[in-house]
């Protein structure tokens, strides 16, 4: 049985690195650099959610809104306006450090 993660369950709070913080994972930067396509699947894949879901603001507002991370829908709009790449890449760290607490 899997445990549905609700909405606002988390108390509020940041993204875990900037939208920029390109150092923070190398690896993940190359990734989005190199194979942008896949790193949005496999961000929709980890969320329950269709492959080409994982390129847009939409799922970064929906991962927001289930981890209680400020923000807004026209932030997140022109986060993936200005770099969908840096977006990508931001929110693919978020999901792998709250891997790594257990929080995810």
């Amino acid at each position: 049985m899997a445990l549905t993660k609700q909405p606002g369950q988390c108390s509020p709070s940041e993204f875990q690195t900037g939208l920029c913080d390109f150092c923070s994972d190398c690896g993940t930067c190359c990734m989005g650099l190199c194979c942008f396509p896949c790193m949005g699947c496999s961000i929709a894949s980890d969320m329950d959610e269709c492959c080409l879901c994982g390129h847009n603001m939409a799922i970064r507002s929906v991962y927001r809104t289930r981890y209680n991370i400020n923000g807004s829908l026209c932030g997140d709009f022109i986060a993936y306006w200005c770099c969908p790449i840096c977006a990508t890449c931001q929110l693919r760290r978020d999901i792998d450090r709250r891997k790594e607490q257990g929080i995810f």
